[in-house]
């Protein structure tokens, strides 16, 4: 999908939405070890981005990155399983919520180092462009990543061998408590200019304006354009983090949460179908998810003993210490 259709992109915030609300329930009921960064509120940017790719475009992300995934088509059963653990999973269950992949949508990772995922993939765009694919990439970032020196190099390569990367920073104004005005010097979108990228600041919360956006980038950069950056403004609906939920951490004022909350994403796309359509879509979503915590429950946890398999691409096992 690359031209606007309403009823997908409803389908994929509501999707995005009601996992979420799913894998806060799983985390509170112990399925979830370790708890989760919640993408409620940050809906419409992976759906709009991920929209105007196409299947075999690549795709990184951040530790709030089930969102990302789901968006480009990981199935949503094997995603919780990953979630929970379990071997059943998109990874079998070694992934969890910050490293989950599906190489078979073109997701090369969720990814918890800062900045990291831009790296990996303008490195993986650049290996494929050379060997003949026409193939575009969207890496997402937080704001709390655009000062990380590991980012910057990245935007760095990608300008100078004019690598098809969009660069999708998700501005929802926080680096886990501190506000954006505290922590980036000039702005996000002027950060591309040093790097001669072309750059281009969204209304993130609302996902047809975010496709839009998205489009019009990946079609210069499959012409040859080179990297470009979109700042997609937005606004985290819960915690930063589900630990949040025991130790109330108290950094947001409750009026700017009730100010952010009254642009949601899910609403927004919503208001552009007719309300039975919009029923039926949601009716659809909940019976999948139902399924999807089935499949993810029922799948069983790795065995112990096979917690070295898969450290070495070549398939070596690694050798176990020593007593």
């Amino acid at each position: 999908m690359t031209g606007s259709d309403p009823l997908r992109l409803y389908r994929t915030v509501r999707l995005i939405r009601r996992f979420e609300e799913r894998a806060i329930e799983l985390v509170r009921a112990g399925e979830i070890v370790g708890g989760i960064h919640p993408y409620l509120g940050q809906e419409g940017i992976a759906a709009g981005v991920c929209a105007a790719l196409s299947a075999e475009d690549l795709v990184t992300g951040t530790h709030r990155g089930h969102g990302h995934v789901l968006a480009k088509g990981a199935d949503p059963a094997r995603m919780l399983a990953e979630l929970c653990g379990r071997v059943t999973g998109l990874n079998r269950g070694r992934g969890g919520s910050m490293h989950a992949a599906d190489f078979g949508v073109g997701v090369l990772g969720a990814n918890a180092i800062v900045g990291a995922a831009g790296a990996i993939l303008t490195g993986a765009v650049w290996e494929r462009r050379r060997r003949g694919a026409d193939i575009v990439g969207a890496t997402f970032f937080g704001d709390g990543a655009v000062n990380e020196g590991m980012l910057l190099e990245a935007f760095n390569l990608a300008a100078l061998w004019r690598v098809p990367v969009l660069f999708v920073c998700e501005n929802n104004g926080y680096a886990t408590t501190m506000p954006v005005d505290g922590a980036v010097a000039g702005t996000i979108a002027g950060r591309a200019a040093a790097f001669g990228m072309p750059a281009a600041v969204v209304d993130g919360q609302d996902p047809e304006a975010v496709r839009e956006v998205t489009a019009a980038a990946v079609a210069r950069m499959r012409a040859g354009g080179g990297p470009e950056l979109v700042e997609a403004r937005t606004y985290r609906f819960d915690a930063h983090h589900t630990f949040e939920h025991q130790v109330r951490l108290d950094y947001r004022p409750p009026e700017e949460v009730a100010e952010g909350r009254s642009r949601d994403p899910v609403d927004i796309a919503g208001a552009r179908l007719g309300p039975a359509v919009r029923a039926e879509v949601d009716a659809a979503v909940e019976a999948e998810l139902d399924a999807a915590v089935e499949y993810a429950l029922a799948g069983p946890h790795p065995d112990p003993a096979t917690a070295l398999d898969h450290l070495y691409a070549s398939g070596l096992t690694a050798r176990t210490g020593g007593g």
